[in-house]
């Protein structure tokens, strides 16, 4: 008896052992990975870190020395990337993906964009550096967790934010959206109306160059006579100050709109127009 007993305990310690061999032991991360992207105008801007918290300890000067090189998160490198040319400070920045490092200092920082996008704090090498510059630090509302997050963006403009324990950097980004733009559509081979009509709508709405919008949309009405192309003329028109002209537009949108009532989205404006450009246009 006592040797099946012996038996029996040592084939449970066997599996128990091997139970604990093979499972794997998952539990959250100390600093986990995160990521943010925003699109600003026509470019995305992604950021790869890790996020290390607070946990009641100093972070200025102790768990990140002042005037010391620092990878500006935890674990692997923080990386940010870009799908387009863009600007920080003055400094031109190719599209691709590139590591950030900070030397964080009592009253100014320096912020660094390192070429090798995957470089660690021992494999920074300074003649890799794009760019150096100096910022401010501020002063914000306690925050556990490292964060990096977009604020005041536009389509042509960024700020990006680099927060944690008390403190907050800022790093200005500029695109060239307009540039963008106007080079997709100089470069547009598809000739149909549509193209050639939101090209006359951004000149309107973003430019202000309505002799250039008005241009494309005469290309567009060359290739297709649709409601939405007779408006854009119109709107053209009323924002020359010809409102003669532009009721005649306006009055032709309107009676081929109401041929595909389904599709006629700028109704309500269309139908507004008329009534109140007449007064203007006498």
């Amino acid at each position: 008896m006592k040797k099946i007993f012996l038996l029996s305990a040592a084939i449970v310690l066997a599996i128990l052992h091997s139970g604990s061999a093979s499972a794997q032991l998952v539990l959250p991360q100390p600093s986990p990975k995160a990521s943010v992207m925003q699109a600003v105008g026509l470019t995305d801007i992604t950021i790869d870190y890790s996020s290390p918290g607070v946990k009641g300890r100093v972070i200025w000067g102790e768990v990140v020395p002042y005037d010391q090189l620092w990878r500006t998160g935890a674990n692997a490198a923080t990386k940010i990337t870009f799908s387009k040319d863009v600007k920080i400070g003055e400094t031109a920045v190719p599209k691709g993906s590139y590591s950030i490092f900070t030397i964080p200092g009592k009253s100014t920082w320096t912020f660094i964009l390192n070429k090798n996008a995957s470089a660690s704090t021992g494999e920074y090498k300074k003649e890799e550096d794009l760019l150096r510059m100096t910022v401010t630090p501020e002063a914000i509302p306690s925050r556990e967790r490292l964060a990096f997050i977009f604020s005041d963006f536009n389509d042509d403009y960024a700020k990006i934010n680099m927060e944690w324990e008390k403190v907050r950097i800022t790093i200005p980004v500029t695109t060239f959206t307009s540039d963008q733009a106007m080079d997709n559509i100089r470069n547009s081979t598809e000739g149909s109306w549509r193209v050639f009509n939101s090209a006359a709508r951004y000149m309107m709405d973003t430019k202000k160059d309505y002799d250039a919008g008005m241009k494309y949309v005469e290309q567009s009405l060359s290739l297709g006579n649709d409601w939405l192309n007779n408006w854009t003329k119109a709107q053209l028109l009323a924002a020359k100050n010809n409102y003669k002209e532009a009721l005649v537009w306006a009055n032709k949108a309107k009676t081929l709109g109401d041929k595909n009532p389904d599709g006629f989205f700028f109704k309500t404006q269309v139908e507004k127009a008329l009534a109140d450009w007449p007064a203007k246009a006498k």
